[in-house]
């Protein structure tokens, strides 16, 4: 790695980068929206130059999605569906165990009951069928009678269960948003706004995304825009959960999606989900979806089977409340285990690692279980601040989960290492493979020679991008509301990140169940209550009541307590003030 250092400091502290911005519109664009002038510097840092964009943004409705039959090939996709329909023909979808594949394969097999097929849904099994659509897949479909079958957030690169569905005369209709190969498969169609001949105007849509958008398609074919927003709630769950970025037309579905999660009402299933999760009769915002939601539907992929997420998110008014809260307790306990699973083997993929640097870690074991190996990686990419793939070895065979840094595309890396792997896909920064267990070595040194060629040191720095200063006593309740429109936040659209000098900690740190720190910051007279997640060890810097001067970065949430709301602040970092 060029400009590497030997070795990796785990502890070293964040650099703080301060957005710079033109004013110019800020003013114009506070007083036209009656925005907090700090909210409308805010939306001009995220590319935001006019009122109407402005607007567009912080008011998003349906009629800025857009007609989903610019989509390459959902008209013959839509046509040939209706047939099938017609002619009582059976559908399948083939979708995928994640959250995203989930989402997707339920919304579109909704609509498609809600108009009459004879359709019926395949989620693989992470251990017995692996990754994607195979040709074993096509197999089992057609056993079963499927004349069509549609692919949802798969199947992009699966060009040998392409040929075979033509083979058996199946009509393959492929829905995927990962990036395609050079080559695309043989189908009837294939949707993908990432296609190079693509023509869509937004190509950063999820999984669950293009799927609602197939089921917009035919909603717009059959005159029932009255069952879109009903979709669009499960769409937003699967595309916040897949950590897309959300601008633009995703931004629409998150938004009026979780909008619709908020206002209700919602079928059996979904209730329980939300029931479960805590949520009942809250206002669901996209880290409700990232922490609370999206764990307990992956669980069920992880270290079960996926159909049980699929089950509820089916469940209508023909379920019974017992039956919907029975899967919604299930998929409460596998993410309780999940959980254990992923600290035992983060722990266990700590303790193998050498102390010389490396540009990149590949690690493997046959104890890990293949269901977490994803999230292990994240943890690794996020502490060691470099590329990381996990490996579940099992038996002859390996199953592989990648996570990258930004700046660096992961999924070109393995294009490099294309020889060594039996199957490979994903995105820029995360990826999933597989190998025989006795490639591993061998993929190890070529993926290592090519990150190592390739991989900018100052992409490896961690990095605190701070949007603005601010004083404590700008934080008023207008303030705090007027951010909440820029909701939803995730990629693309970071929670605002703050800072304030000659910041005293008035009150504690205190400590919050072994893992946390809870305290008052004061600053000119203004207290806020505030929190630090997972800083317990970092006791010290924070100091004791009075002792000395911070400087604070921070984001603004609330924190609702015995039905009380009051503002708090969670902080990013500290530092001894200038």
């Amino acid at each position: 790695m060029r400009q590497g250092r030997r070795h990796v400091d785990v502890e070293q502290r964040p650099i703080w980068e301060l957005q710079v911005v033109d004013l110019s519109n800020v003013d114009t664009i506070a007083r036209a929206l009656d925005l907090d002038e700090n909210v409308a510097r805010l939306l001009v840092q995220r590319g935001i130059r006019t009122i109407e964009e402005a607007r567009r943004f912080l008011c998003p409705a349906a009629d800025q999605l857009h007609d989903p039959f610019l989509l390459p090939d959902a008209e013959i996709a839509i046509d040939r569906l209706l047939v099938a329909v017609e002619r009582g023909e059976r559908i399948a979808i083939h979708g995928d165990y994640d959250v995203d594949g989930v989402t997707a394969t339920v919304l579109l097999r909704r609509v498609l009951d809600l108009i009459g097929a004879d359709v019926f849904h395949f989620i693989p099994h992470r251990l017995t069928d692996g990754y994607g659509l195979q040709v074993g897949g096509i197999d089992r479909l057609h056993q079963e009678g499927a004349t069509v079958v549609v692919t949802v957030d798969c199947g992009i690169r699966s060009l040998g269960a392409a040929e075979r569905a033509r083979a058996l005369n199946i009509d393959l209709i492929v829905t995927d948003h990962h990036e395609p190969g050079d080559v695309l498969p043989d189908a009837l169609a294939v949707i993908n706004p990432r296609r190079k001949d693509a023509s869509y105007p937004f190509r950063d849509l999820s999984g669950a995304g293009i799927s609602f958008k197939l089921a917009q398609g035919i909603c717009k074919r059959l005159n029932r825009s009255e069952w879109v927003p009903a979709l669009m709630k499960i769409a937003a769950i699967g595309t916040v959960a897949d950590v897309v970025c959300l601008q633009g037309e995703n931004r629409t579905i998150a938004k009026l999606g979780l909008d619709g999660l908020t206002a209700g009402r919602h079928t059996r299933g979904l209730e329980a989900l939300l029931e479960v999760s805590k949520l009942a009769g809250k206002r669901i915002t996209s880290e409700d979806v990232g922490f609370r939601l999206a764990p307990r539907l992956n669980a069920a992929g992880r270290l079960s089977s996926a159909e049980l997420a699929a089950q509820l998110l089916l469940s209508t008014e023909s379920s019974s409340v017992s039956t919907c809260a029975a899967l919604a307790k299930e998929l409460d306990d596998l993410n309780m285990q999940r959980r254990e699973l992923e600290r035992d083997g983060t722990k266990s993929v700590y303790e193998s690692l050498g102390e010389l640097e490396r540009p990149c870690y590949v690690v493997w074991s046959t104890d890990w279980h293949r269901g977490v190996i994803g999230i292990i990686a994240s943890r690794l990419a996020e502490r060691f601040r470099r590329p990381a793939i996990v490996i579940a070895v099992e038996g002859d065979d390996a199953y592989g989960s990648g996570r990258s840094i930004p700046g660096f595309d992961l999924l070109s890396a393995l294009d490099g290492c294309s020889d060594l792997l039996v199957q490979y896909g994903g995105h820029r920064q995360a990826v999933g493979l597989r190998l025989s267990s006795g490639d591993i070595e061998a993929f190890r040194q070529h993926f290592e020679k090519y990150v190592g060629e390739r991989l900018v040191a100052a992409d490896c720095e961690p990095l605190l991008i701070v949007d603005a200063e601010i004083e404590f006593g700008s934080i008023t309740q207008k303030f705090v509301r007027d951010v909440q429109r820029l909701e939803p936040f995730g990629k693309g659209n970071s929670r605002p990140l703050f800072t304030a000098s000659g910041v005293r900690v008035v009150d504690g740190p205190h400590l919050v169940k072994s893992e946390h720190l809870r305290m008052t910051l004061g600053q000119g007279g203004k207290r806020f209550q505030a929190i630090a997640w997972g800083a317990a060890s970092e006791l010290g810097r924070f100091g004791s009541k009075g002792a000395r001067s911070l400087k604070v970065a921070f984001s603004v949430t609330e924190n609702t307590f015995r039905e009380k709301t009051t503002t708090q602040l969670t902080i990013a970092d500290v530092k001894e003030d200038d």
